[in-house]
């Protein structure tokens, strides 16, 4: 929103990352200097008074495991009168929700002691969102016109799991560890191939091929993919008919 780019493809890398392809038009454009400064600007954790800082941190919820101690020096400003009570309360608790929502209890009292003295409230919880949820970006492959880039639809050489395409309105259903694979896929070819042999044993009129992706686990990602494309390419002629009236109008 903040660089008014649109055309925003958002893609699994297959192991541990997130890719964002942007198509627009003028940002395919840019030098390496804006994209590195870009890139720049939404590292959000280099920047402590950025103005999107409050609407990155704004709910959710972390998990808070074995970096409780982190945590809690991060949260209470290494002030030991505040870290060391809640360092011991953390093993008490049965599970990181238990530990979220008491680091959150504890930062609004302090929030709401803060602002009743002279000192600024405390907004800790939001850092601790920030520091250790916020996406860390590669800034080589971002400001590098000529760097490679892994393809939707590739497979990642460690796990297995195809590079698929990610529908955001559906992200909280999205299970990186259901991916399909390409041993997976093999196997569902492989399956459907035999299902259909069997289905044409006694039939004589011809039949239209099924493209083979439609019969595998890849459907719904491909899908999202080609809404992706249509959505383009309705941009692209809205803008083309735009240019064309405003010449015939000049």
């Amino acid at each position: 929103e903040d660089l008014g780019v649109r055309h925003r493809l958002w893609v699994y890398s297959g192991r541990r990352g997130v890719h964002c392809w942007v198509c627009d038009d003028a940002v395919r454009k840019w030098s390496s200097a804006l994209r590195a400064a870009a890139v720049e600007y939404l590292t959000l954790v280099k920047r402590p008074r950025h103005a999107a800082r409050h609407r990155a941190g704004s709910g959710g919820r972390v998990c808070v495991g074995g970096a409780g101690s982190a945590v809690s020096a991060i949260s209470l400003d290494g002030r030991p009168q505040h870290r060391e009570p809640l360092q011991g309360e953390f093993p008490k608790k049965r599970d990181s929700v238990q530990r979220w929502e008491l680091l959150k209890g504890r930062m609004e009292r302090t929030r709401r002691a803060a602002g009743a003295g002279r000192s600024a409230p405390c907004y800790a919880d939001w850092e601790i969102m920030l520091q250790y949820c916020f996406p860390r970006l590669d800034i080589n492959v971002s400001k590098g016109v000529g760097h490679l880039l892994k393809s939707p639809f590739s497979v990642h050489p460690k796990t297995g799991r195809i590079s698929v395409p990610l529908d955001l309105q559906r992200l909280d259903q999205f299970d990186p560890f259901a991916v399909p694979t390409i041993s997976s896929l093999c196997h569902e070819l492989d399956a459907a191939g035999d299902d259909g042999e069997q289905e044409d044993g006694g039939e004589t009129e011809p039949k239209r091929r099924v493209r083979d992706y439609k019969k595998t686990s890849l459907a719904p990602y491909v899908r999202v993919f080609e809404q992706f494309v249509e959505e383009m390419e309705r941009a692209r002629r809205g803008e083309l008919l735009r240019r064309s009236g405003k010449s015939q109008a000049g």
